[in-house]
């Protein structure tokens, strides 16, 4: 058999790389993908690259560290040439991948991160774009903002690690997620208006949400890139750290934070990130509300009880998100 990339499910079907992208033309113009294939269980499989050739590589797989690790899962973008631009297939595996994760209570942070060295995302994949009439553009643009929305929406807490370019539609990755760490090299920029265009997959609601309404419309007007040390400043990135000599400052920053975030009780976490999401959307009278229906469902909880034990007890607490 030829060597192919993709998705060995636990049944022993493979997905060869067409079906992949069959997938990705169908996660993107029509939403509801399942009608093709079975639910992909990131659990009951695993994402796999051959020596074949580079466009029949997996361009977005997951690793799921253990040990003292165990919890955190890594989103590994990897779509080489085309320096994880959003094309496709990109996009449709990342679909599928984010999908899998929604609902999985083993995961308690993810990380998301480049395996090309100097670039997070270069943004929209230009040469896809210029081969679409403009019907399909927009549709297709349309995928890209339901994409973003279904990573804010994972239930967990999600970091993105930039350690390289985070340009357009890549910033708009990194601006979904709920934290980002980055390199002093790292550039970042929402850049569409030197192409004509706004940023249309989320960038011009979440960047002023995340820096404030007057740094956002300076830096879409005037497309301006900023350095990972000025992000911090801004309060675009959480943290920035010196670049080291393997390229991953970022990413082992991102780890680090995902450390001090993995002891905590999950159900907790989750909870948290609904009360203060869906609260900002509203008035402070309805997001107290919110805040109050989040504390209700923790009170009966394993992990509140375990919480209060250990305190009691002077140890440190043992949560299983129960």
């Amino acid at each position: 058999m030829s060597a192919v990339c993709g998705l060995v499910l636990s049944t022993g079907r493979i997905l060869t790389q067409s079906s992949v992208e069959l997938m990705a033309a169908r996660g993107v113009f029509v939403r509801p993908i399942k009608r093709l294939l079975p639910r992909v269980s990131f659990t009951q499989t695993r994402s796999w690259c051959s020596d074949g050739p580079v466009a029949d590589r997996a361009e977005v797989r997951l690793s799921r560290l253990d040990g003292e690790d165990d919890g955190i899962v890594e989103v590994l973008m990897c779509r080489e040439r085309a320096r994880n631009s959003l094309g496709h297939v990109f996009v449709g595996q990342m679909r599928e991948l984010v999908s899998s994760l929604h609902h999985d209570t083993a995961v308690r942070v993810v990380v998301f991160k480049s395996l090309i060295p100097g670039v997070f995302c270069a943004g929209a994949d230009l040469k896809e774009r210029a081969q679409m009439s403009n019907p399909e553009a927009e549709l297709f643009v349309q995928g890209l903002r339901s994409l973003m929305n279904d990573i804010a929406a994972l239930p967990m807490p999600t970091i993105a690690a930039v350690d390289g370019f985070a340009l357009g539609g890549g910033l708009e990755l990194a601006l979904a997620c709920d934290l980002r760490t980055a390199a002093h090299s790292a550039q970042m920029g929402l850049i569409e208006t030197t192409r004509g265009l706004l940023p249309g997959a989320g960038g011009s609601q979440r960047l002023p949400r995340t820096v404030g309404f007057a740094i956002a419309k300076e830096l879409i007007f005037t497309g301006r890139r900023v350095g990972g040390e000025q992000a911090a400043e801004l309060g675009l990135v959480n943290r920035s750290v010196p670049q080291n000599q393997t390229g991953d400052a970022a990413h082992k920053e991102a780890l680090c934070l995902a450390r001090e975030i993995l002891p905590q009780a999950p159900i907790a976490v989750r909870m948290a990130k609904v009360a203060m999401n869906r609260g900002a959307e509203v008035d402070i009278s309805s997001g107290m509300a919110i805040e109050g229906m989040c504390y209700a469902r923790l009170i009966p909880t394993r992990d509140r009880q375990e919480g209060m034990a250990a305190f009691i007890e002077k140890r440190p607490p043992r949560y299983i998100g129960e």
